[in-house]
């Protein structure tokens, strides 16, 4: 059984019949699925497609840095509001973090935003799934700066092993893995073994980040198969032990 960590199959490209991917993925050996949520319109669709196949896929509620703006801390509320009020939902807070790729208008709304959804995580005991993009430094800063550190993933890790070093000194962190690592250009091969089998996670992002053989097309948790593959011979191993290895660990810190 492989789980996916990371899949956004309740987004417009699966309609109007996300479940079918679902269903895709459970026959290609996907066993669960954790779909984190990106904002107030996804909401909705998430928990729809979680009762459609509540066997097989899990919830994480946050609030995605790229959606944060002037107006954030509405919809932080109420995502709040849905964290507090229905905790046995939830196995994560996600998808959440810093984003500052392509703007970073909103650093400040960004950075509140993350350090609040963290302090709820640890409130409620749950682990996080962190978004980073070319924000590393101010992510460990924020994470520094709290009481408690929650535990969770650092979702799409494409850093360096120095990288990995740093956020193993900071808190009790797992590295999310995608497609991105068998994209020919990539040079994660040497993070993915700095990581090691026991601190990594599989994920697809999808619809995003289709890995090879189906890079530029849709991506789907049925996908997940071609990630684990290339990630077993990175690191010397078989699939099956990286199955289990990631399996046990997606259990843990899920608690699935």
């Amino acid at each position: 059984m492989i789980v996916d960590t990371h899949t956004h199959m309740y987004l417009p490209e699966f309609a109007p019949t996300p479940e079918a991917a679902v269903d895709h993925a459970v026959e290609a050996g996907v066993g669960m699925m954790i779909m984190p949520n990106v904002d107030l319109s996804t909401i909705a669709p998430l928990h729809q497609l979680h009762y459609a196949r509540p066997a097989v896929t899990r919830m994480a509620m946050g609030f995605h840095p790229t959606e944060v703006n002037d107006n954030y801390t509405d919809a932080l509320e109420k995502v709040g509001r849905l964290l507090f009020d229905n905790t046995s939902y939830y196995v994560a807070v996600g998808e959440i973090g810093l984003d500052f790729y392509w703007d970073s208008t909103y650093r400040r709304q960004q950075e509140d935003a993350f350090r609040t959804q963290c302090q709820w995580a640890a409130q409620l005991g749950l682990p996080v799934i962190i978004h980073c993009r070319e924000a590393l430094a101010d992510t460990l800063e924020v994470l520094e700066s709290l009481k408690e550190i929650p535990s969770g993933v650092f979702h799409s890790f494409g850093g360096s092993p120095d990288d990995v070093k740093r956020v193993r000194r900071t808190g009790d962190f797992y590295f999310g893995i995608n497609g991105i690592a068998t994209f020919k250009k990539s040079c994660l091969a040497d993070t993915i073994c700095e990581i090691g089998i026991d601190r990594l996670l599989l994920e697809t992002d999808s619809p995003y980040l289709a890995p090879v053989p189906h890079r530029g097309k849709r991506n789907e948790s049925a996908y997940i198969k071609h990630i684990a593959a290339y990630v077993a011979e990175t690191l010397g191993g078989c699939i099956k032990r990286l199955e289990d290895a990631t399996t046990a660990s997606a259990s843990k810190l899920f608690n699935i």
